[in-house]
């Protein structure tokens, strides 16, 4: 009984997990360069349930067959597929057509990369993002007209290798590679990747499995006060 308390708790604990991040992915559907971010989870390896009321023939010991005591977390992983491009005809809104990402100075000059292009100018005449952190571009070209950018920017041939810092920034440990072969916009967000219809499923499934946890942990309760009050008694 304590072994079927334990796992409901466990399946609960996971379900906080994937509720709290379909929240995040819901709240951010309108964000710039947002990449939704999945949790899959798979169940534990199946083990034999026994007890000990199987009386004297049977050595009180009896195999009740195989039971999967709960889920487990397998891997938590951004989608990096391409959101759409939303016509802002905003100067300083640019987005990434292909793979790739801005390149941005972050905190404590840690580099940071991200494909939310909405920039600004600040007092220097520096393009930087709305929370004030230059974006790094390159020298510039006599022969280019003024209101031309030419970013850095970096791409990663893993992207597991990318960690978030925020909500569409991110920073990694490897080396990026420069071969960019896509196109900037100018005048364009890209938009988030998340698809409000299958997050909302997904909220409903988290629900109905909450709900069936719930009985499971309430029929756990009634056996337990059932076994406290009825067979201590005798």
């Amino acid at each position: 009984m304590i072994r079927s308390i334990h796992t409901v708790n466990r399946n609960m604990n996971i379900l906080q997990k994937k509720q709290e991040n379909t929240s995040a992915n819901i709240a951010n559907v309108n964000t710039p360069g947002f990449k939704f971010q999945k949790i899959l989870t798979s169940t534990l390896d199946s083990e034999v349930m026994i007890n000990h009321a199987g009386g004297a023939n049977s050595d009180r010991r009896q195999e009740l067959g195989d039971f999967v005591f709960g889920n487990q977390i397998d891997l938590v992983y951004k989608n990096f597929e391409q959101g759409f491009l939303m016509n802002t005809e905003v100067a300083t809104d640019f987005s990434i057509v292909g793979n790739g990402f801005f390149t941005i100075e972050g905190e404590n000059g840690v580099t940071n990369y991200t494909r939310n292009g909405n920039f600004k100018y600040n007092d220097q005449n520096q393009l930087v993002t709305m929370e004030g952190n230059r974006v790094l571009v390159r020298q510039g070209n006599e022969e280019m007209p003024n209101n031309y950018v030419d970013f850095v920017i970096s791409d990663f041939a893993d992207y597991t290798s990318l960690v978030s810092t925020g909500d569409t920034t991110f920073t990694s440990n490897e080396n990026p590679i420069n071969a960019f072969t896509g196109q900037v916009r100018q005048g364009f967000l890209e938009m988030s990747n998340v698809s409000m219809v299958d997050e909302m499923v997904s909220m409903i499934e988290i629900s109905r499995e909450f709900e069936a946890n719930q009985k499971l942990l309430h029929a756990a309760n009634e056996t337990l006060n059932k076994a406290v009050n009825e067979i201590g008694r005798v």
